[in-house]
């Protein structure tokens, strides 16, 4: 079937409808709509509804116009100023667990004091559940999300018990909701998460992130809100002297280092993509280096693929210097709580 054309108000010359400019007088096809936009991004109360605008507008404007140019420099100053805006912008507080007593682990983060450390990662766990439980909540207003949640659930809970499976499947959500809180922080549109038995969850986005340091600020932003949830779970663990809670953490934990693996579509192939080489390499060198101290298995997925894309050409030109320390950061605690003991487990 024909495309449906159209004529160009201006000097009636008939147009298809994938153009976005009249090849007779070079007028822009959607100028009435990119009035609108330009409107609604001037009222938006928030940067992120301007972006979402400023989004809009840049996909009905031809490449290489002096209007897309404009949008393009708009977008770039108000993703700036939701980066430096991000809560997870300031990384949490490092965090220790408790250890077999004969670990080097232990042995390096003993002298730190148990009780001061678990008042930090207290703080930091109720911070976060009281800033975050809004947005937590919105995602389980979508019937899809919840469907596919419990059916996740339910294959879990078969495998490992209720309460285990519940912590499981709420790790992943928290870690899923994260990627969303910075797709709408950057006007990104996106869907609610579709859970996976066996797999995890997606979500998919319905625009392009058109930038690697945006890939990235989204990339990264799963493994921080999975880091607050690994963190509150080690909290309760404490608090109720619950191995199951323990379990909770240190798998979550582990889950989220494994998606720091740079590779395929995972979180550290989008963070990596915003890298220099010599940020890689620092990388690949915290990567090694905790997992001589851990002895956390998952560490050495990361450090294979973080070696093999540090020799690759898609280097950054330019350091980002929040990606990098975010995934230092991440590298770093997560293996921390992957390598906790956990009461009548095995540890891993």
């Amino acid at each position: 079937m024909p495309e449906p054309s159209l004529a160009c108000p201006k000097c009636g010359t008939e147009l298809a409808a994938f153009l976005l400019s009249c090849p007779g007088c070079g007028a822009l096809v959607h100028a009435d709509e990119l009035k609108q936009l330009a409107d609604e991004a001037a009222r938006a109360a928030q940067p992120a509804e301007a972006l979402a605008a400023w989004r809009r507008a840049h996909a009905l404007l031809p490449p290489g116009s002096r209007q897309r140019e404009m949008i393009e420099g708009k977008i770039g100053a108000l993703v700036r100023i939701a980066e430096n805006a991000s809560p997870s912008a300031a990384a949490p507080p490092p965090v220790t667990g408790p250890h077999a007593p004969k670990s080097l682990w232990a042995r390096i983060t003993g002298s730190l004091g148990i009780l001061g450390v678990l008042l930090v990662k207290f703080k930091f766990a109720i911070l976060f559940l009281l800033t975050k439980a809004k947005l937590l909540l919105l995602g389980l207003t979508k019937m899809s999300t919840l469907l596919s949640m419990f059916l996740s659930f339910g294959v879990y809970w078969s495998l490992w018990g209720w309460q285990f499976a519940a912590g499981f499947v709420l790790s992943i959500y928290i870690h899923e909701m994260g990627h969303i809180a910075m797709l709408r922080r950057l006007g990104i549109p996106c869907t609610a998460p579709m859970f996976i038995p066996g797999f995890g969850a997606l979500i998919r986005l319905r625009a392009n992130l058109p930038t690697a340091r945006e890939e990235a600020l989204v990339g990264l932003a799963g493994p921080m809100w999975g880091l607050g949830a690994a963190v509150a779970a080690f909290a309760l663990s404490r608090t109720l002297e619950s191995p199951m809670f323990a379990a909770i953490a240190q798998i979550g934990a582990i889950i989220n280092l494994f998606n720091l693996t740079p590779i395929w579509q995972l979180d550290g192939s989008h963070a990596f993509r915003a890298l220099t080489r010599a940020q890689r390499w620092i990388v690949v060198a915290t990567v090694l280096a905790a997992w001589l101290v851990s002895g956390v298995g998952m560490l050495m997925l990361v450090l294979v693929f973080a070696v093999w894309r540090a020799f690759e050409k898609d280097a950054a030109p330019e350091p980002n210097h929040r990606a990098f320390g975010e995934f230092v950061f991440l590298t770093a605690t997560l293996s921390l709580l992957a390598s906790i003991h956990v009461p009548g487990g095995s540890g891993m």
